[in-house]
């Protein structure tokens, strides 16, 4: 994400370096290319005005330490005003209600009833909630049958009404079975149209009027850059909405909606969807995004999300296969597994600093692991647990049960070898010390 404003930021701090000070010249000379810059990823012209005439009026009031080079200086104070930008502190999702009730709005195509499935299992994994997912799209075809079949999926209820088309009194009915079954949050998906039209505008007033929502949350597709933030306006101006979700975030180059929405509707982003997974959705935290524009990665994030998907009793059984030497494909496929859970792979590299610059020309699948798991899978459980006893006729086997060749069976047989005596020495290595190298 933000591939293009990330370069364009990069070139223009260039200008700075080899500089000994800072003086009104060569910021001007700096921030004339990142207000292009700016402008160039779709942000709204008076937002990048703005921003830069506060991070020349900070620039110039700097005194350069000489430890400090003028080039890092600016990255700073760009660093700091991209973070006051995006809403500077991490924006709260304050339930309060019994249940408690968040109203999701946005135009047809956003990704609405996608995000409510999202969110449900956000609240179910990460705060332990009960969520009940309503209904309440009655005029998008099979956009009940949608939310239905996403429910199952992260075992989630869902509340319908089949041949009521009064959505109103669809979402008063789902609170009610809320009470009833003991689910805490209900979470309304709402009907939107190709363009904001005053049926739909007084339809979602009307929800909120009878259901009162502790939330309001507008969705809205962030690739859409500057239609994105005056949509939010309009929505805004009707509903007074808690605050945004931005959908397709790993598919934005530019980042025009994400610098431009908080200052355009004084609304904070409260979550950004990355990814297809039901697990793609992160609360969005300004700083760290900050962080991700100007090529510094996020490993808090990274390692939020490692954290995320850790069985403590899992690894101290992991940890003991390695000290015996039993780590197997079984335990391989599994780890796979975990690395699947957290994310697109692209996305998760780029969270780690001085990574994603170098990647940025490398199409990463997310299918990379498939051949892995299929070659795996091909395998009798005694060759998963016992890779020693896979000879050449178990191997012609496996390619074809797999769809694989033979020479991709022996690389992934090599590699696993590989790595299972690198990980043997790490883990017979007292803690605090290195391995020692084999001088060649």
């Amino acid at each position: 994400m933000f591939e293009n404003l990330s370069e364009r930021l990069e070139k223009s701090f260039k200008i700075l370096k080899g500089e000994g000070k800072i003086t009104e010249v060569n910021v001007a000379e700096t921030l004339k290319d990142v207000r292009k810059a700016l402008l160039d990823a779709d942000v709204n012209y008076k937002v990048a005005k703005s921003f830069t005439d506060t991070v020349k009026e900070k620039a110039l009031g700097q005194n350069v330490l000489t430890s400090v080079r003028p080039s890092q200086l600016m990255v700073k104070i760009v660093h700091d005003e991209l973070t006051s930008l995006m809403g500077g502190e991490t924006a709260e999702l304050e339930l309060k209600g019994h249940p408690s009730v968040i109203l999701m709005s946005g135009l047809q195509g956003s990704g609405k009833t996608t995000m409510s499935a999202k969110l449900a299992t956000l609240l179910k994994n990460k705060r332990h909630k009960r969520p009940l997912l309503a209904a309440c799209d009655v005029y998008r075809p099979a956009a009940i049958d949608q939310l239905c079949v996403l429910g199952e999926q992260i075992e989630v209820p869902v509340y319908k009404e089949i041949g009521n088309n009064n959505p109103v009194l669809i979402a008063q009915n789902a609170i009610h079975e809320a009470k009833a079954k003991g689910n805490d949050v209900v979470i309304v998906d709402t009907a939107g149209r190709l363009a904001i039209d005053e049926q739909m505008m007084q339809e979602i007033a009307a929800i909120k009027e009878a259901v009162t929502p502790d939330v309001i949350l507008f969705v809205v597709d962030s690739m859409t850059g500057q239609d994105a933030v005056n949509t939010a306006k309009e929505f805004n101006e009707r509903l007074d909405f808690t605050g945004v979700v931005l959908t397709k975030l790993d598919g934005d180059t530019r980042g025009g909606a994400a610098l431009s929405i908080r200052t355009v509707v004084d609304k904070p982003i409260m979550f950004v969807g990355t990814g297809e997974k039901m697990e793609a959705l992160d609360v969005f935290h300004p700083n760290r995004m900050a962080d991700r524009i100007l090529g510094m990665g996020d490993i808090v994030s990274f390692v939020e999300r490692a954290q995320e998907q850790y069985d403590e009793k899992e690894a101290r059984e992991l940890s003991r296969k390695l000290a015996k030497n039993q780590f197997d494909f079984n335990d391989f496929r599994a780890q796979i597994a975990q690395i699947k859970k957290m994310g697109n792979i692209k996305d998760l590299m780029g969270m780690i600093p001085g990574v994603g610059k170098a990647i940025k020309d490398i199409d990463i699948n997310d299918d990379a692991f498939k051949s892995i798991e299929a070659i795996i899978s091909s395998m009798t459980p005694k060759e998963r647990e016992h890779p020693e006893i896979i000879n050449g006729s178990r191997r012609d086997r496996i390619a074809k049960g797999s769809g694989t060749s033979i020479q991709e069976v022996n690389r992934l047989l090599k590699q696993f070898d590989d790595m299972k005596k690198m990980m043997k020495t790490v883990s017979n290595t007292p803690r605090g010390r290195m391995p020692k190298l084999k001088r060649r």
